[in-house]
């Protein structure tokens, strides 16, 4: 094998969990390579909303200080906003109440109770990280290449591959885990987005679902308005679905009128990789070496990344 393409790592998955992953690993001085399927752009993290909130994750007593650790990241980051894709916007969560929330709360500064004249129910005002992916995982990917790591477009269909050329393997596939360790704990929950031209719309707002496979929230994003959304429990469809669209843009703009009548730029449909916890422990591997699991962060990959992450990393010391 060609010295360059040795390794310390393999980081399998190249979405927001594998690319945080491999940074923090790179960044400690380990060589590391990413095997991802697709390029970044077209991974489940690309789709995502980006709010900064621990959404449809557990285990809550680890997911707190995961979030928190973060939120600290995110907030440098914003200070870069067109580098790096991190903004700090103001917005509402309708619906929520502070005593429904686990400790972490505590550690997001200026966390509030909405007034009326911000949302009409009750509910929590914030200040909080909102990610545009789209400029965000690039910038990751370049991070990693300026800490020497390497990004290559490789399936894997056994962690028998990776194993074989490094002595560490941290395995962040997502629902790919399902097929790959095997893991049938990790199941879809199918997100759905539409994206419209932003009618003037400068907060972010999110209302507490009827239904536990629908939500109502929306995103001021660089490239648009984005709109959701759903939580469909082991649905695998990417095709969006147009009455579903239809709801969409209809529960948003009973919440702010003037979203009746943008127009529409992009559907998208993402699964997130759900599981009852985020698996994140050493594994047993099928032959030498180093096994690291972490995946199954649900709707809150991109809030948990670098708490995660640098979690991870101390997992993927060989000598533990």
């Amino acid at each position: 094998m060609d010295t360059e393409q040795n390794a310390d790592v393999i980081v399998v998955g190249g979405g927001v969990i594998g690319l945080t992953t491999a940074i923090v690993l790179a960044e400690r001085g380990r060589r590391v390579r990413v095997w991802t399927r697709e390029p970044v752009e077209r991974t489940t993290s690309a789709v995502a909303g980006a709010l900064w909130w621990p959404y449809r994750i557990e285990p809550e007593s680890l997911v707190g200080a995961w979030a928190l650790e973060s939120l600290l990241v995110y907030e440098e980051l914003a200070e870069r906003p067109e580098e790096t894709g991190v903004r700090l916007v103001e917005g509402v969560h309708g619906g929520a109440s502070l005593d429904e929330l686990g400790s972490w709360a505590a550690g997001v500064g200026g966390l509030r109770a909405s007034t009326r004249t911000e949302y009409p129910g009750s509910g929590l005002w914030a200040r909080l990280p909102l990610i545009d992916m789209s400029v965000h995982l690039p910038w990751l990917r370049e991070r990693l290449l300026r800490a020497g790591g390497r990004v290559e477009e490789r399936t894997v269909v056994d962690l028998a591959e990776p194993g074989a050329e490094a002595p560490v393997v941290v395995n962040c596939t997502g629902l790919g885990a399902r097929e790959l360790v095997p893991d049938p704990l990790v199941h879809p929950v199918r997100g759905q987005l539409v994206v419209v031209e932003n009618p003037g719309v400068t907060t972010w707002l999110t209302s507490v679902a009827h239904s536990s496979e629908e939500s109502t929230y929306f995103f001021p994003q660089p490239g648009g308005l984005v709109l959701g959304g759903t939580a469909q429990e082991d649905d695998w469809s990417l095709t969006p679905d147009p009455r579903t669209a239809e709801a969409i843009v209809a529960r948003c703009a009973a919440l702010r009128p003037e979203i009746a009548g943008a127009r529409v730029l992009e559907h998208r449909v993402g699964l997130r990789p759900a599981r009852p916890s985020v698996r994140l422990e050493r594994g047993t591997p099928t032959g030498g070496g180093t096994v690291v699991h972490h995946y199954g962060h649900g709707g809150a990959g991109v809030t948990v990344a670098w708490g995660c992450a640098r979690e991870a990393a101390e997992l993927a010391q060989p000598d533990l």
